[in-house]
């Protein structure tokens, strides 16, 4: 087997180790170098993008009465979207971080990147640690989500009916105190975090096509019965605290809708089959870059261990072991 040097061109690869927000967290003490101090930082975006509502919601005399429909409290999109899914999502960068470098280092120490392809394994490395890095992505995104990721929350998915963020006056929908800090911290804040993760999977999707394309060193034997490469599905398991938060955020959605709209629950079968599709995607997609080479590797070794097994069937027929035709 290939010997791996010490300094490993994998050793560098991080998916969340990097940005302007993880500098912004190790600058404000709400994390380190490695991404400690977890619990801090879902204490800090909770209270931020939630507490504040309900004081308003509380000042106002709508969290849990009042002239509305829907007050604060019985608001579950609202509880699940900031007191689950945004603190899974924060979980999430540990977990990822944890599980998704030593499998990527496993490229190198299992020689399926052979030495001589390790400088351009490096040169992927880096151009994935810039890509993660980039500021005009992350400024890109917060553009986003203050325009279109706005537009999409305020038509498709709050609550048409009155609520303790909104109520109909004149045929237009008006923001109470809370519901402009639920439309322009909270929301913005929350989708934020969602596309900065969708993101970091468009990264490491692209990572793995780039990787793809090296001359790889995959063994049709191997016992994983994946060339080798038995070791990327445990990339699907880190990114499960994310499929977590997606599914928990639909649920919420529908829950606000068969309960305060008079939906029932198979009127979303569309919206779950469509969920379930795009989540299996965001975690199966990034493998399947893989396929052609994997392909290729079979063909080549049905070929060569079907020639090989025909000369030691032949042997032994020329020994009068068995009978066959050769």
């Amino acid at each position: 087997m290939n010997q791996a040097p010490d300094n490993k061109p994998s050793d560098d690869f991080s998916l969340v180790l990097g940005g302007p927000l993880y500098q912004l967290f190790i600058r404000a003490q709400l994390g380190t170098d490695t991404l400690g101090l977890v619990k801090r930082r879902i204490m800090v975006f909770s209270s931020f993008t939630w507490l504040p509502m309900l004081l308003l919601s509380v000042f106002v005399g709508e969290a849990a009465g009042g002239d509305i429909k829907v007050p604060f409290l019985y608001d579950i999109d609202v509880h699940i979207r900031f007191l689950l899914a945004l603190p899974l999502l924060l979980v999430a960068e540990l977990v990822v971080h944890q599980r998704i470098k030593p499998i990527v280092q496993q490229f190198v120490s299992r020689g399926v990147v052979p030495p001589e392809a390790l400088p351009q394994l490096q040169t992927i490395v880096g151009s994935a640690v810039r890509l993660r890095n980039s500021v005009l992505i992350e400024v890109l995104m917060i553009a986003m989500v203050l325009t279109g990721g706005h537009y999409l929350w305020s038509s498709q998915i709050a609550l048409e009916t009155a609520t303790w963020f909104s109520t109909l006056v004149d045929g237009q929908q008006q923001l109470s105190p809370a519901g402009y800090w639920y439309a322009y911290v909270s929301i913005p804040v929350f989708q934020f975090m969602l596309f900065r993760w969708y993101f970091r999977v468009f990264v490491w999707a692209r990572f793995l096509w780039q990787v793809s394309r090296l001359d790889l060193h995959l063994v049709p034997t191997h016992p994983d019965r994946a060339g080798g490469l038995g070791f990327l599905a445990g990339s699907v398991a880190a990114f499960v605290p994310i499929l977590l938060a997606q599914g928990v955020l639909l649920a919420g959605m529908i829950a606000n809708r068969i309960f305060y709209e008079g939906a029932t629950l198979l009127a979303f079968k569309p919206e779950v089959a469509a969920a379930v599709v795009f989540m299996l995607l965001l975690v199966l997609g990034p493998l399947s870059v893989f396929a052609l080479q994997l392909a290729a590797c079979k063909r080549q070794g049905l070929l060569e261990y079907g020639a090989l097994a025909s000369s030691y069937v032949c042997g032994f027929e020329r020994k009068g072991y068995v009978t066959v035709t050769c």
